[in-house]
């Protein structure tokens, strides 16, 4: 009978089991994980945008384990075309715009309140000209107010005057999108009326405009927000929960010391800089914009005929990733 032996090693050779043994460390190097995507954030030069670039300069979004790149854009539109590409995971926005975002099928989601108003700062100013002798939100009875047509602007601007007493056909406003222009055309008396974001309104004060009311008054009805979109926030929802986290933390660094940022302010552009010590508003802690907040934006455009189809509350805010 013949007597089979089997090898104690399929390879006896050393310099084979070296060979064979590096092989199978690289296989098992290529199956791990590939490094996880940055987070890439369209950023307008707005105020808005100072925790992020507070998180960036601070170490904050690497001491919390996620990657941010931030994505310049000269303009909203632009913003939009970007988040609309893909070419962008998340942005500050507004409840207009996130209304809108989604008139389809929800396509973005609100995370966060980016800057809120409050009565001791305003986001927004309803302006007369320097000239025009308007004191009070009586006198814009029929009067042309410039604003930023369908947007929050337009928006913020019918409910500051609705809650001064003004009825719907005493409410007039002229479009004039681009906010330079809006600012010129008040400061040369051609528009009687506009109404300006902070802090560009306080520049145009200082030119001599007039302050006829300003959301400071009735802060329910403005807000910014981080949104994502719905892919990024399937696809990287620690990466998200950790850059709020990072967000939290410069948000609270913000307001503990505001004269500690003007460098920051100044080179990216986030204040005018004719507008000497500006002073920063009170960054908002974790939350998100409220049910009855969102259902007054949805009212308005339908009923300016800007939304057929209403997106629902519970599919456009997410409050879950400020949780703890």
């Amino acid at each position: 009978m013949t007597k089979l032996v089997y090898p104690k090693s399929k390879i006896q050779n050393p310099k084979l089991k070296l060979v064979f043994i590096l092989i199978l460390l690289l296989l098992v190097g290529c199956r791990r994980a590939a490094p996880a995507a940055p987070l890439r954030i369209a950023v307008l030069p707005i105020l808005d945008t100072l925790p992020l670039y507070v998180a960036e300069t601070e170490g904050y979004f690497t001491q919390h384990g996620v990657t941010v790149e931030l994505v310049p854009a000269a303009s909203a539109a632009e913003r939009d075309q970007l988040l609309q590409a893909g070419q962008v995971d998340g942005v500050i926005t507004d409840l207009v715009a996130l209304a809108l975002y989604n008139r389809e099928s929800p396509e973005v989601v609100a995370v966060r309140y980016a800057m809120v108003a409050t009565p001791d700062f305003a986001q927004f100013r309803i302006l007369a000209a320097a000239q025009s002798g308007f004191t009070r939100p009586a006198d814009l009875r029929g009067i042309s107010i410039g604003v930023s047509e369908g947007t929050v602007i337009e928006y913020v601007t019918t409910r500051l005057l609705q809650a001064e007493g003004l009825a719907d056909d005493e409410i007039a406003t002229l479009a004039v999108p681009k906010i330079a222009d809006r600012m010129a055309l008040l400061n040369a008396g051609e528009l009687q009326a506009a109404t300006l974001p902070e802090p560009l309104a306080s520049l145009a004060i200082q030119q001599g405009a007039v302050v006829i009311m300003d959301d400071a008054r009735h802060p329910e009805f403005s807000c910014s927000l981080f949104a994502f979109r719905q892919a990024s926030v399937k696809a990287q929802p620690e990466a998200i929960r950790n850059f709020l986290t990072a967000i939290e933390q410069a948000s609270a660094a913000i307001n503990a010391d505001k004269g500690r940022w003007s460098n920051l302010l100044t080179e990216k552009q986030l204040v005018p800089p004719a507008l000497e010590a500006y002073p920063l508003p009170d960054y908002p802690a974790a939350a998100v914009p409220t049910e009855a907040q969102f259902d007054d934006v949805l009212a308005w455009l339908e009923a300016t005929e800007r939304l057929a189809e209403t997106p629902s509350y519970s599919d456009v805010v997410n409050a879950a990733f400020l949780e703890k």
